[in-house]
């Protein structure tokens, strides 16, 4: 019998809480037609935003929300997204089909929507067509006490006397690619010319002690000549980072309804290399030296399932998006196991994207606001945040796949998330506890459906959730076919 054994005893490390956040950018219908109906709509709105989308955001305890972007924070202009009067302008993503970019949605939106819902804010700034000056401003005018300086009251003027608390500052997106398609070495010149600045402003005094982390622009996938050449320019150089990204898509040929064996296999297989990239990519790093400035510095701020477009409810219309299936709330599993087990590696992640487009919480679907089976497997998963990573040992029979992972805190609660991998077998499992005296389940929840290729829509918007499980203390447990499983345990 296949067999799940957690080693209690043995602590990873905590699990940073950002490990579970999300991203955002004005791509498709993720603000426009999706979270933003503005403040007069007829629909319940906070602030301009979807009261429905903000409750179900705020029940998943986001701890941090990335913004502009993506590639639309290459050719964004901040001073575009404040004040009364906004300039419309041409999306990064849409250059010739005629859909512009109003700006309604601006650093004060942003904010509201952070406040909202509950989680910090992560700035993406434009290196490739922004200068150092142009970033200090954008920090002077959202940092700056009240009052303090030109660009607070300004500011002030525009409604918010006290200055934001923005934790962290991406430098750059993507500048291998459309973030001005630069190298590595390149890049790791720009990347110091942008923080030495920034970090000039970021350290300037505040009233309550809140810090700034800078985050350096990391590599595409498995680039690892990317991050060898920036790590070895930041360890000689000196030059203050915080944090250094990487971005990971599972990406495929086959449609988000192709369940063929090639499909599935493609897909899991993928979203499971996730996990050589994080040991590699921290390697490199920790080769350098930098996990002395940086004790965890991975930040995976763009990870999620990219198929071909159409699948989601604008059938096309707006970019990228796409539907959710069980296979995706098994990816989902698979990679914030992945993420849990490595916690002494990860700073951060933010899965692609909040909404109406890629690895997407929610579907704004005629007027509905639904959630995907992704979400749910974060609403499965978000006692994790903050807890201490176990260690995990699991022997699996041939053609047994399980992917695990568990967490500890408040004095003895153990939550235990599993996904099946196999979209053909069910499977049982021995659960061994380590270095405790026994323990009791308190609550079981399992995310499955009879076929892998179901989804959520506005028709049939609880298709896909959790329902509770059967499980007992020294009784095997049970993970069907294609399913996430949480399990609460109390140990004596």
């Amino acid at each position: 019998m296949n067999r799940i054994t957690v080693v209690v005893p043995e602590v990873i490390s905590r699990i940073a809480p950002e490990i579970y956040g999300h991203f955002s950018e004005h791509i498709g219908g993720v603000f426009y037609g999706g979270l933003r109906v503005g403040k007069d709509s007829d629909i319940p709105n906070i602030k301009g935003f979807r009261a429905d989308a903000v409750e179900m955001l705020r029940k998943l305890r986001p701890p941090v929300l990335r913004w502009p972007g993506g590639c639309f924070a290459e050719t964004y202009a901040w001073r575009d997204g404040i004040g009364d009067v906004r300039p419309v302008r041409k999306n990064w993503w849409y250059p010739h089909d005629g859909r512009l970019e109003t700006n309604e949605v601006g650093t004060h939106e942003f904010i509201d929507l952070c406040e909202a819902i509950g989680a910090k804010p992560y700035l993406a700034v434009n290196v490739t067509s922004a200068t150092p000056m142009d970033a200090r401003d954008w920090m002077d005018y959202c940092l700056s006490p009240r009052g303090s300086t030109t660009l607070s009251l300004e500011r002030e003027k525009n409604g918010r006397a006290e200055p934001f608390d923005i934790p962290y500052w991406g430098v750059g997106n993507e500048n291998w690619g459309g973030g001005g398609n630069m190298t590595a070495d390149f890049y790791a010149s720009e990347y110091r010319r942008f923080a030495t600045v920034m970090d000039n402003v970021s350290r300037a005094p505040k009233p309550d002690g809140r810090g700034v982390t800078l985050i350096a622009g990391g590599a595409n996938g498995t680039d690892y000549a990317w991050t060898r050449g920036l790590s070895s320019s930041l360890a000689a150089s000196g030059a203050p980072a915080g944090g250094m990204s990487f971005h990971y898509y599972t990406g495929t040929k086959y449609s988000c309804f192709d369940m063929s064996r090639d499909a599935w296999n493609s897909m899991i297989d993928r979203a499971a290399g996730i996990e050589e990239a994080v040991i590699r990519h921290y390697a490199i790093i920790r080769g350098y030296g930098l996990d002395r400035k940086m004790p965890r510095p991975l930040v995976i701020d763009e990870w999620g399932c990219w198929y071909p477009g159409g699948s989601g409810p604008s059938a096309g219309a707006n970019l990228f998006e796409q539907q959710s299936t069980v296979r995706d709330a098994v990816i989902t599993a698979l990679t914030l196991n992945i993420f849990n087990r490595h916690a002494d590696k990860i700073m951060m992640a933010n899965v692609a994207q909040i909404c109406n487009n890629l690895h997407c919480m929610l579907l704004i679907d005629g007027g509905k606001c639904v959630a995907t089976p992704s979400y749910h497997v974060f609403d499965m998963y978000k006692e994790h945040q903050g807890a201490n990573s176990l260690r995990v040992l699991t022997d699996c029979d041939y053609g047994a796949r399980l992917s695990v992972s568990a967490s500890e805190k408040d004095g003895g609660r153990i939550l235990l998330t599993v996904a099946n991998l196999s979209p053909e077998t069910d499977a049982e499992a021995r659960l061994d506890l380590l270095g405790v005296g026994g323990y009791g389940v308190e609550s079981a929840y399992v995310l499955c459906s009879g076929d892998p290729a179901d989804c959520n829509t506005a028709e049939h918007p609880d298709r896909v959730s959790p329902r509770k499980a059967e499980a007992a203390a020294g009784k095997p447990l049970f993970f069907p076919k294609a399913s996430v499983t949480a399990v609460t345990l109390r140990t004596e």
